[in-house]
């Protein structure tokens, strides 16, 4: 068996931010990960948990608002590894809906139980189903960009899970408030070395990675090798934050028998613009099976419409004659929605 190489690589730590006052438009700009020590230190629910499970666990059952939850349970034998069955039609868990404070009863019922399933509820949003909880644990973001673009806060809970490797569109503030945590994370041009799933079925909307991390094959996987040479990581404690920006891939453990961690994700793009994941799926259908030539062609192409200076394209045309080369609006974005549907609709 080929031995898996270290990651010597580990995140850049800042010590002593105050959410208050934290640039994180910079920190996103600057297009690398970094972990904020103690960040979230002074939040109640950590101070719960340091006197262990049961105190956090009654704490967070405060904020129930009753309304039923998504869970992912998985058997034990997945190793708290959630992903795909091993033909990958399927994915190796099941979804479930419950009482919040039920499931966390379950959790910690099972706490010592090393035959116990793996639980996860994950991306469960904080005012919709914890009401309340948002004054005692949502950190004062003061920079312009969040105030601007308020982020989707969401609580993820579980005991020893593994969220696979994959990537998510909006920039994301992880924040750990019980239990240690591990991110693993990845450029956005690791994605071949990365070896992702089917696009479905996906374990959360997400395509994931089907390296085995702690087990890799590196004959199916041989270039996984090369990811594990830029790989980072990132070791949480409670209290500590993690900013890293979109499409950057993470993998993410739950290191402790309980665990609980808020984040915060937004993306500064307008509402009107539609999502690169409907023009990937597109792509699909109009470009990835033409002939070679055509390819490059339709690349140089898209280069120079998308991917380049955004204002060269039409700079040698008078203002009038730009139609959908001219910065975006709402109203211009729905006319070319329209005619893109009308064209879909041949």
């Amino acid at each position: 068996m080929t031995p898996v190489p270290a990651i010597t690589r580990r995140t850049r730590v800042i010590e002593g931010a105050d959410a208050r006052t934290l640039p994180v438009a910079d920190l996103i700009a600057e297009g690398r990960p970094t972990i904020l020590r103690g960040l979230a230190r002074d939040v109640p629910l950590v101070a719960a948990a340091r006197q262990g499970p049961a105190a956090a666990v009654a704490w967070l059952k405060r904020f129930d608002g009753g309304q039923p939850v998504t869970a992912y349970i998985g058997d034990a034998a997945i190793g708290g590894r959630f992903g795909y069955t091993a033909d990958c039609t399927a994915l190796n868990f099941t979804r479930e809906r419950g009482s919040l404070s039920a499931y966390l009863d379950r959790l910690l019922a099972s706490i010592d139980d090393a035959a116990a399933p793996s639980i996860y509820i994950g991306s469960t949003d904080i005012d919709q189903y914890l009401p309340g909880i948002r004054d005692q644990a949502v950190l004062p973001f003061g920079d312009p960009e969040l105030i601007a673009h308020p982020p989707l806060v969401s609580i993820w809970i579980g005991n020893r899970t593994t969220a696979s490797a994959h990537h998510d569109m909006s920039n994301n503030i992880a924040v750990t408030l019980v239990g240690r945590r591990r991110f693993t994370l990845f450029p956005p041009d690791q994605v071949a070395n990365l070896y992702p799933g089917p696009l479905e079925p996906t374990p959360a909307g997400q395509v994931v990675s089907m390296v085995d991390f702690d087990a890799p094959d590196f004959t199916r996987h041989p270039g996984f090798a090369d990811a594990l040479a830029v790989a980072e990581v990132a070791e949480m404690e409670p209290g500590d934050a993690l900013i890293y920006p979109a499409l950057w891939w993470h993998q993410v453990e739950a290191l402790d028998p309980f665990n609980a961690m808020i984040n915060y994700w937004w993306n500064p793009t307008p509402r009107f613009m539609d999502t690169p994941q409907n023009t990937l799926l597109h792509g699909l259908l109009s470009l990835r099976d033409r002939p070679e030539h055509e390819k490059r062609g339709w690349q140089a192409l898209f280069d120079y419409y998308v991917f380049g200076d955004a204002a060269r394209a039409g700079a040698h045309l008078p203002a009038d004659a730009l139609g959908a080369l001219a910065p975006l609006d709402a109203m211009a974005a729905r006319r070319l929605r329209a005619t893109l549907l009308q064209r879909l609709n041949r």
